[in-house]
């Protein structure tokens, strides 16, 4: 666990690292090792009933942009930027 963030979990090994974030009934897995990640829900879903929603597209009103290829991972909060340019 992160020092002072009770909802980011991480786990670092000699295979890879795994992040997990949690937001009130979400949960968000991150990590550079796909064994580790499907290894990581198996275990939850073995304690906890969950959905799992494939690939994130959003997360927290923003979007998640991947390209696998050149092994970038980016945010875009669009939406957010627009209701805050319409409140004013």
């Amino acid at each position: 666990m992160i020092l002072k963030d009770h909802y980011v979990y991480v786990n670092i090994t000699t295979k890879g690292i795994i992040f997990l974030t949690l937001y009130v009934d979400d949960i968000l897995l991150v990590g550079n090792n796909l064994e580790m990640i499907n290894a990581t829900k198996q275990w939850l879903s073995s304690i906890f009933k969950l959905k799992d929603m494939d690939e994130v597209r959003y997360v927290l009103g923003m979007k998640v942009i991947r390209n696998s290829s050149k092994k970038l991972l980016g945010m875009w909060q669009e939406a957010y930027i627009k209701r805050v340019l319409e409140s004013f």
